[in-house]
């Protein structure tokens, strides 16, 4: 089977070559026809939440036995649990452990007795935007407005069943 050959500016082009001229050609075509981008952007993972059942234990085995920065245990009554976070260099831990007999994480402990992942956290840089987007998508929140999460900034989170089994949180960056 021959191969054809395109040639641009004396210089030949494979196949492959000509694909990706095509896409560049096609991306430029649609920017230039005005349509807009994205309204916001996915960011970096900021957490992964571990569900644990004995905070002190599981400050201890990242602190003491890992050897990992580990933060005070704090409270965060307005979505039922203690934290901690466990500083990785390029991401965090957030162990959280439940605030009450209503906490979300009691009734997950409830379930997983000995703890486990819990959700992951991405940050995104127009939270709002976020939300409405992916609410014109058919992707279910968990709350009717973002809320502030355990560093101060909105947060939201994303039902599990639209999210492949993960909850998913969004924080502002």
């Amino acid at each position: 089977m021959a191969s054809t050959v395109l040639k641009v500016a004396g210089a030949s082009l494979s196949a492959c070559a000509r694909l990706t001229l095509l896409r560049a050609h096609s991306t430029t075509a649609v920017l230039r026809q005005g349509i807009p981008g994205p309204l916001w952007k996915l960011g970096r993972l900021n957490h992964i939440a571990i569900a644990v059942p004995d905070m002190e234990k599981a400050t201890a085995l990242y602190r003491d036995v890992l050897g990992a920065t580990v933060s005070d245990k704090v409270p965060l009554p307005e979505h039922g649990v203690y934290t901690v976070f466990v500083e990785l260099g390029n991401t965090k831990l957030e162990l959280l452990h439940p605030l009450g007999e209503k906490s979300p994480i009691a009734g997950f402990l409830q379930k997983n007795k000995s703890g486990g992942m819990h959700h992951i956290c991405i940050e995104v840089d127009d939270i709002n935007a976020a939300i409405a987007d992916l609410k014109a998508k058919n992707i279910r929140t968990l709350s009717a407005e973002p809320r502030i999460g355990a560093h101060g900034k909105p947060v939201m989170f994303l039902h599990p069943k639209d999210c492949d089994g993960v909850l998913v949180e969004l924080e502002e960056a």
